[in-house]
This record gives C-alpha cells, structure tokens and sequence, in this order.
C-alpha cells in the first residue's frame, strides 16, 4: 500500500505539473498613434524567453489574394515555415513578384485560381509587386514567432500564449523605425493582462491611393 500511494502521488505531481505546464492567459494589446487614436493592421509580435514553452504547431496555408487589381489583404503575417496560396481572383493576368531578401519569387503570368504555394521559410518583411500592374503593393511579414495578431478596428490584438517572460513588439509597413525598433518586457501569469502601446511618431505617408477601393481603410 506505500509503494502504491507513493506511485500516485508521483502521478498526481506529475499531472499537476502537467496543468501549471499548459497554462495560458490571454494578451490585449491596445494600439494607438501618437494623437491616441486606435490603429488597425498593426502587427503586434510576442517573443518567448524560454523557447521550451514555445508551441510546435504546423502552421497552416496562407492566403493573399488579389481582387480588384490589388492584393488582399494588403498586409499578411505569418509564421516561419507557412506556405502561402496566391489565388487570382480576378478575370485578368497578374504577374507577382518579391525581390526582398527575406523571399525572393515570380510568378508569372497566370489567370488560373490556383498556382503552387510558396514557402516563406525566412524571417523579415516581404514586398510584393505586380509586373502587369504597377500599383499593386503588398507585404508579407515572416514571423519567427507563433504568437502574433493584428489589430482590429478598435486597436486591439488578442494572443494566447503560455505563462512566461516576453518580449513584444510591433510592425506595420507605414511605422517608423522608432516605433518597430521598440520592444517592451511583459509577464504573463495564470490571469489574463492587457497592454497599451502608443506611436512615439505619425505613420509614415501611404505608397498607394486606396481611398477607392473598397474594404481598405487609412492605415493599410
């Protein structure tokens, strides 16, 4: 009988251990500009100190399509490792391309839904381009990070992340350096926190005119 009760007790420690283990709350992080109003799109990132608690899930296929000549969304994250689809949901050819470092790719004239998906195996920021259509301008930001949102109407990005020490910040193609540069230390316990971010400086100027097309708004 003791060496029955001491085996359950080891169970019971080692299932408790288990739980505390796989804990996760909930971070809201609240994005503002520099004048306090919300921003949306904003990419807020959350980096692990202890890569051990860090998820190993697979991400899943990535979307960024192109409906009315212009891509969509016009800012994606993803994860190191994704595969991301390139459908042409248009009735004309489009010819995408990148000449970023972190992914370099062309795919050439194609009206078909579907083409091969792409790796984006290398952490950065990716510029997209159509050679048929020199408006177009998209971004893909390769997160090296499981934990990354993007910020709603309101400014707000939600990300579930085990208990732990952690690094966050921020990224958007119109943030000025001094804003993706920062990084700010934030603990995560057994309750759900909420963190305010504010832009020391204005967003930088927009590369496209998107006023016309509908469902993108000022900050994209």
């Amino acid at each position: 009988m003791t060496y029955l009760s001491a085996s359950l007790s080891v169970i019971i420690l080692i299932l408790t251990g288990c739980s505390f283990s796989l804990h996760a709350a909930q971070v809201s992080i609240y994005i503002a500009d520099n004048q306090g109003k919300p921003l949306t799109n904003i990419v807020a990132l959350l980096h692990s100190t202890d890569m051990s608690k860090v998820a190993k899930t697979k991400p899943a296929i990535a979307i960024m399509d192109q409906i009315n000549r212009e891509f969509v969304p016009h800012t994606l994250v993803v994860q190191q490792g994704t595969k991301v689809d390139f459908p042409n949901s248009d009735n004309v050819q489009h010819h995408v391309y990148s000449f970023s470092p972190a992914k370099t790719f062309e795919l050439k004239l194609y009206s078909e839904l579907e083409v091969e998906p792409q790796l984006f195996n290398t952490p950065g920021v990716v510029e997209l381009g159509c050679n048929v259509h020199d408006w177009m301008l998209g971004y893909i930001y390769v997160a090296d990070t499981p934990y990354f949102a993007q910020s709603n109407s309101e400014g707000k990005a939600t990300i579930t992340v085990p208990d732990g020490d952690y690094t966050m910040s921020i990224w958007h193609p119109r943030l000025s350096e001094s804003d993706t540069a920062r990084m700010s230390k934030i603990n995560v316990g057994n309750d759900d926190i909420t963190v305010s971010f504010s832009l020391f400086s204005p967003l930088l100027p927009s590369l496209v005119e998107y006023d016309a097309v509908e469902g993108f708004t000022e900050y994209d």
